[in-house]
């Protein structure tokens, strides 16, 4: 028994899908004796069906089989929002260039030709299953710290995986429920790869609803041609609860100081609180000696970074602090 075989994670599943006994004799021995767990389908809609069940760390395709064929197979697995993360590893005794390029078309990650030299394929599936491990740990990462986490493929702006937090805020304020990316989102990160390539820094997506606002930041583009972007929703109640605990300000201290963030005037502000401008500048006064500034400008840059999650949301050009409708 090779000698990684027990820090092997024991979730380490290989489904082979072949029409041929000989090549999965040969490939389940091989493999059982590495330390995998290892699967069989012997025609297309098997292979489907436990793949969508088991949801193995590596599908060994066989490209040619009757009926449903493996291009057909992996194209399939990847238009299925349960199964397109699996990596695909097509078997094939056809080595011209344009089989090879239908394989990586059809959402193939790598290739082995026949006769099957179950070294070779064992040091190919090794890697494989060590990405998908540190995908998968990373995924689960993210859903532990309930992080609104979301990948978008960059070819044809589909959902590739989300937390289950992102699901639910997406559902929320877009009424997503499938595998597409709302378009205001799919426009938002147009307009932030623009901006990046401007040398700018890109402006955080903001929707709206009732009080509640929901925020992206941009990951930039994973190796994979996927979009990462990572979800938040704020409110006006958490920002002016970290207020006062950033600063040790009253309640009322630290409200007019989140409309400061959002670029309000006294007045405006007044208005908001049902108390004066003058009250307002009163507050303020205590508001600066606090935060150890003298001006709105730096009370109001101090306190974005402080409260939680992203800083105050993007002013529109009158300064009013008005964010994008949900859409």
């Amino acid at each position: 028994m090779p000698p990684d075989t027990f820090e092997r994670d024991i979730s380490d599943i290989v489904l082979i899908v072949d029409d041929i006994p000989a090549n999965l004799s040969l490939l389940h021995d091989a493999l059982d004796e590495a330390g995998y767990t290892v699967l069989v389908a012997t025609n297309g809609e098997s292979a489907l069906q436990r793949a969508r069940q088991s949801l193995p760390d590596v599908i060994l395709l066989d490209a040619l089989m009757p009926g449903m064929d493996g291009f057909e197979v992996a194209r399939r697995l990847k238009a299925d929002f349960v199964t397109h993360h699996i990596p695909i590893v097509f078997m094939t005794g056809l080595t011209e260039t344009e089989h090879v390029v239908a394989a990586f078309a059809a959402g193939g990650a790598d290739y082995v030709t026949k006769p099957i030299r179950p070294a070779e394929v064992l040091a190919r599936i090794s890697a494989h299953v060590h990405n998908a491990r540190q995908m998968r740990q990373a995924r689960t990462a993210l859903d532990a710290f309930g992080q609104a986490t979301v990948a978008i493929r960059a070819a044809d702006g589909k959902l590739v995986w989300q937390t289950p937090l992102a699901r639910s805020l997406l559902s929320s304020y877009f009424a997503v429920s499938g595998k597409d990316a709302p378009a205001r989102l799919l426009a938002w990160i147009d307009e932030a790869i623009a901006a990046k390539s401007q040398g700018r820094s890109p402006n955080q997506l903001v929707c709206t609803s009732g009080s509640r606002r929901l925020l992206a930041s941009f990951h930039d583009q994973t190796g994979d041609e996927e979009w990462l972007v990572v979800l938040r929703e704020e409110n006006d109640a958490s920002a002016i609860e970290s207020l006062v605990a950033a600063f040790r300000l009253t309640s009322r201290e630290a409200e007019v100081l989140y409309w400061v963030t959002l670029g309000k005037t006294s007045k405006d502000i007044g208005e908001i609180l049902g108390s004066s401008p003058r009250t307002v500048n009163k507050h303020l006064e205590h508001i600066f000696e606090k935060l150890g500034v003298e001006t709105r400008t730096a009370a109001a840059n101090l306190a974005s970074s402080k409260m939680r999650g992203p800083a105050a949301w993007p002013r529109n050009e009158n300064g009013s602090g008005e964010t994008h409708p949900a859409r």
